[in-house]
């Protein structure tokens, strides 16, 4: 019979059996989209201020500086540009920093600004200070981009009317206001917009120690009895993502209160996770599926994303923003010029070393 994979932990020398789970769901909990309830909880369970924030300490400092700055000098901050993969809180301290600048918060999502004219609106209707949030600004079609050009660097913007002999430019001045976009691809944005934020900065995953206080913090705005030792095994298995920890949280909360009495312990935490097919890493049934399509369909690569999306019958961008850069992360994948290579970790992890590879990893 064929070895079934192991889960191990990064320090866990002594891996145990898991089960070969071929299947995926087709909505995995670890997912780079949020349903309505997800979205209603979130911002629930978002910190407000910068001394609730948790994590990403480096990040926020330099922030606090930016905004006191600005503050001193009685102006508007300067553009903000915050990228790293999805569920990090970008858009939580895009809505801090609104706050801490006294300033209306607005937000749109790059993919809904089709037309400049849908951004007209939203630039003239700003006042002075006023904060624009943009989501996923890397997928601004190009028209929609230039045409934001000068309203960052310019306050203002020359809006085309009429068509053929009557076409006319009209240049509308905006008031002075802050721009922060958010990206999990900031590879993709062209370097004349990239250039036009002032302040730059990357999230990185979060340790497991922050992840644990976020979910007690969670539980508590939730009402749900957790104990440390519960708290830290959902933070263990969350993939250094916030949004993934309170999502986990929800899932133990569930299981919880249906088998015991709504307390969560570290045995009620585990049992309740590896229900849900989430091992010791945090890798759910997709991620493990990416790995042995890997290992097994290409013999650990190189091969192209685009090869991968067709043999999960996934898609490229979930694969990209969502199961990609944990991977990645944790030594599991390489992404090369020639395509993406899975190491002898993972490999390991699966219980599938090479031939060349020394017995001691199985």
């Amino acid at each position: 019979m064929p070895r079934k994979p192991t889960i191990r932990g990064e320090d866990d020398a002594n891996a145990r059996p898991a089960d070969a789970v071929e299947e995926r769901p087709r909505h995995p909990i670890v997912d780079a989209s949020e349903s309505i309830e997800d979205e209603i909880i979130t911002v629930t369970l978002r910190p407000t201020r910068f001394d609730r924030y948790v994590g990403q300490k480096d990040v926020v400092e330099n922030l606090k500086i930016s905004i006191e700055a600005a503050k001193r000098r009685g102006e508007p901050i300067d553009h903000i540009l915050l990228h790293g993969p999805p569920g990090l809180g970008k858009t939580t301290l895009a809505n801090i920093i609104a706050r801490d600048m006294e300033a209306t918060f607005r937000q749109a999502s790059g993919p809904t600004l089709e037309r400049p004219g849908d951004l007209v609106g939203i630039l003239t209707n700003l006042e002075r200070g006023d904060v624009l949030f943009i989501d996923e600004v890397h997928r601004l079609s190009r028209v929609v981009e230039e045409f934001l050009y000068p309203a960052m660097e310019d306050f203002a913007i020359d809006f085309m009317v009429d068509k053929g002999a009557y076409a006319k430019t009209i240049k509308i001045n905006l008031k002075h206001f802050t721009l922060i976009g958010a990206t999990t691809r900031p590879g993709m944005l062209t370097a004349p917009l990239r250039e036009r934020f002032g302040i730059v900065h990357r999230l990185e995953y979060y340790g497991v120690d922050d992840l644990r206080a976020i979910v007690q913090h969670s539980a508590s705005v939730l009402g749900v009895h957790i104990d440390e030792a519960g708290a830290k095994e959902i933070a263990a298995r969350a993939r250094g993502t916030p949004r993934i920890a309170n999502r986990l949280l929800r899932r133990v909360r569930d299981f919880a209160e249906v088998r015991s009495a709504g307390k969560i312990d570290r045995e009620v935490a585990e049992a309740a996770l590896e229900l849900e097919r989430i091992d010791l890493l945090g890798l759910d049934p997709l991620d493990r599926a990416f790995l042995r399509v890997l290992v097994e369909q290409y013999s650990g690569g190189p091969v192209g994303i685009a090869a991968l999306a067709a043999s999960l019958n996934e898609d490229e961008g979930t694969l990209v923003d969502v199961v990609e850069p944990f991977l990645i992360q944790i030594g599991f994948v390489a992404r090369t010029a020639a395509g993406r290579r899975v190491t002898p970790k993972a490999r390991a992890y699966l219980g599938k070393p090479s031939v060349d590879e020394h017995p001691r990893l199985l």
